[in-house]
């Protein structure tokens, strides 16, 4: 069963909470939106400037939006190198959180690495963040080392996180 699948099928349960978002490549016109979400998800938000350039300049990078009734709720973004494809950031809107859109969203960054010839996919995430590592678990992300001190707003450590693309992981 396909994520749009299994939100339809809630939908259709009578569970409204979850409602079917719509993905598609981030737009310099979403830069403020993108922006606005930033702020409200990270300490040390990433600015407009840092946006589009990775848009304009980074053929790497590969930036997805979530909508949600022509909202753009979440946003995610990826470095695919080769065959690896290193998730740069990934956040969902406070009132969005808790319902399932982060793991659509991820699991959509999962396919489109995919989809780009990846065969793992990496990211760092902070070692007090266990609603996040939950979530990669989940999804078949291991821990794989740690960056010490990586977060510069309270020097906090960032484990490191790999999953095997090529298995199926995130497909599931």
């Amino acid at each position: 069963m396909t994520m749009g699948e299994r939100a339809r099928e809630a939908q259709g349960s009578g569970d409204s909470a979850v409602k079917v978002p719509e993905f598609r490549p981030m737009l310099l016109s979403d830069v403020p939106a993108i922006t606005a979400i930033e702020r409200e998800a990270f300490t040390v938000p990433w600015s407009a400037e840092a946006f589009v350039n990775e848009i304009r300049h980074n053929h790497f990078a590969r930036y997805t939006v979530m909508e949600l009734d022509q909202s753009i709720i979440g946003y995610g973004g990826m470095w695919v190198i080769m065959d690896e494809a290193h998730v740069t950031n990934i956040a969902v809107r406070a009132q969005y959180r808790g319902r399932g859109y982060g793991e659509m969203l991820l699991r959509r960054l999962m396919q489109t690495a995919r989809e780009q010839g990846a065969r793992s996919m990496t990211l760092e995430v902070r070692v007090s963040n266990e609603v996040a590592q939950n979530l990669y678990r989940k999804l078949g992300f291991k821990q794989n080392g740690i960056r010490p001190r990586y977060y510069t707003d309270n020097q906090e450590d960032a484990y490191i996180m790999w999953a095997d693309l090529a298995s199926g992981g995130g497909t599931t």
